[in-house]
């Protein structure tokens, strides 16, 4: 049994801080910052999110809360349950894209949460760069939350790299003239 002054170290224990970083290859930093920019379309990114609704404000303005629901973490990895969490847009800035928010409610133990999310850009395209600190958090480990964030993060940069890619295919196609054959020749 823990005693009251073990209960209270825990309660100081410093905040745990982490980093993750996903390439964007051949994409550049202008045409990534639209899509994370859209604080209100989450889950057409992060893995397993299924929901991700605006409770209050404008997306992409300071103050504005989203409902994220149905992604799936460790803790529960086997259990029938709704993890969800409630989110506030604390600054933005399109200048530098970047943006910051935190973990205002929820269901995931996230107490104290905050992330910055930057796009840089690189030589090859760009990286999306998303930092955080989060009060230790109950049945998790700081490497459970590194590998948490990291493996979405990069399941949310091959997904932007495939929509990007596949939307400048089609505005290719749609300037393309595109010749009418005049003969039978297979090889036309």
């Amino acid at each position: 049994m823990e005693s009251a002054a073990d209960q209270i170290s825990d309660k100081h224990q410093p905040k745990w801080e982490g980093k993750a970083c996903a390439e964007v290859a051949g994409c550049k930093a202008e045409q990534v910052w639209p899509l994370l920019e859209d604080f209100f379309g989450l889950n057409k990114w992060f893995p397993t999110l299924t929901t991700c609704l605006p409770v209050e404000g404008v997306s992409g303005q300071p103050g504005c809360i989203r409902y994220c629901a149905g992604f799936k973490t460790h803790a529960n990895s086997g259990d029938v349950i709704m993890n969800w969490t409630k989110q506030k847009l604390l600054s933005i800035d399109p200048d530098e894209l970047t943006f910051s928010y935190s973990i205002i409610d929820g269901n995931v133990g996230f107490n104290s949460y905050v992330s910055t999310v930057k796009v840089l850009p690189t030589l090859e395209g760009c990286s999306i760069e998303w930092r955080y600190e989060v009060e230790p958090v109950e049945g998790w480990t700081l490497g459970d939350l590194d590998s948490f964030i990291g493996s979405g993060l990069q399941v949310m940069a091959k997904r932007m790299e495939a929509a990007l890619k596949a939307d400048v295919v089609l505005e290719d196609e749609a300037t393309l003239e595109v010749p009418v054959c005049q003969h039978t020749n297979p090889q036309c």
